[in-house]
């Protein structure tokens, strides 16, 4: 049992979102999980996230006015593998016409797909992409490790899309060259050594907003360092630290051209018994949304 203070306010249970609401930001969850290359439990990994959002406060709502953010909770989209991704993508895009963001809890990192399409509707030719992520994500097929090739396919422009903290020992020549080929701008962990995250983060959301559309940010869990990360499958030693993360996230929720952002590659069932990697997540969640209580009051929903 929680403890109970009417002095600090929790985050979480957030009320349902309907048809015809309006909110600032709303999360959604895309438990993709069938078609990953490391197989798993990722589909439990929304309600978990849910469930450690209420660890922690929801002052960070408030903007500078006083004012807070509204949020609201359209649960999850139920199977949205397969078939059901068409259903995922319409959900995301009646979303993103109630809200200035929205945030999608995966699933592995087949959930950017339709993320990041139903968020960009008619808007793809103009939209950006940045991805945290260890992995190109541009491998052939329909799995966790295509979804960057398949946003590419679906027509954006490999100039306005941004990959930071890539692992090359993680990945292949071949995937690098076909990175290289579509203009993709790489960033890799060991360049992040010497470039401060936040550098690195708003140079990457200014390029995708490049041409004035929307952004979307795909928030890999398996980017950062194995120790802080132990539920990704695929997370490495050596990846980044958890507030590098948490400070990208904020940076990401506060830029005004970035309409929705995923957090993708945790499964809840392989993440220790202290859930680090569930609540880096949630608190990824709410960096996000102290973000969006940061942007201009003509951001409000």
């Amino acid at each position: 049992m929680l403890a109970h203070d009417p002095l600090w306010p929790r985050a979480g249970d957030w009320p349902t979102w309907a048809p015809g609401s309006r909110a600032d930001a709303v999360l959604v969850g895309i438990p993709t999980w069938r078609t990953s290359l490391s197989p798993g439990q990722a589909h439990t990994t929304p309600a978990a996230i849910r469930d450690a959002l209420r660890y922690y406060s929801a002052d960070a709502l408030a903007r500078p006015d006083g004012s807070r953010v509204t949020v609201l909770d359209a649960c999850d989209v139920p199977e949205p593998d397969g078939p059901g991704e068409a259903a995922a993508t319409a959900q995301v895009a009646e979303l993103a016409s109630s809200a200035s963001l929205v945030i999608v809890l995966g699933g592995d990192n087949a959930a950017t797909v339709p993320a990041a399409l139903g968020a960009w509707g008619d808007r793809v030719a103009t939209a950006g992409l940045v991805t945290l992520d260890a992995h190109h994500d541009l491998r052939d097929g329909i799995s966790n490790g295509s979804p960057v090739r398949r946003l590419l396919e679906a027509g954006l422009a490999g100039a306005r899309v941004s990959q930071l903290g890539i692992e090359p020992l993680a990945n292949s020549r071949a995937y690098a060259a076909r990175a290289a080929e579509h203009g993709i701008t790489v960033v890799t962990r060991a360049e992040l050594l010497s470039t401060p995250i936040a550098v690195a983060m708003s140079a990457a959301l200014d390029r995708a907003a490049a041409a004035g559309g929307p952004v979307h940010v795909d928030l890999d869990l398996d980017v950062c360092d194995r120790s802080v990360a132990p539920g990704c499958p695929a997370s490495v030693p050596g990846g980044l630290s958890a507030i590098e993360l948490r400070a990208a996230a904020r940076l990401a929720g506060a830029h005004p051209a970035v309409t929705s952002i995923d957090l993708t590659e945790l499964d809840a069932a392989r993440d220790t018994a202290d859930q680090r990697t569930v609540r880096l997540a949630a608190l990824c969640v709410l960096e996000a949304l102290a973000g969006l209580a940061s942007r201009a009051p003509e951001g409000h929903a």
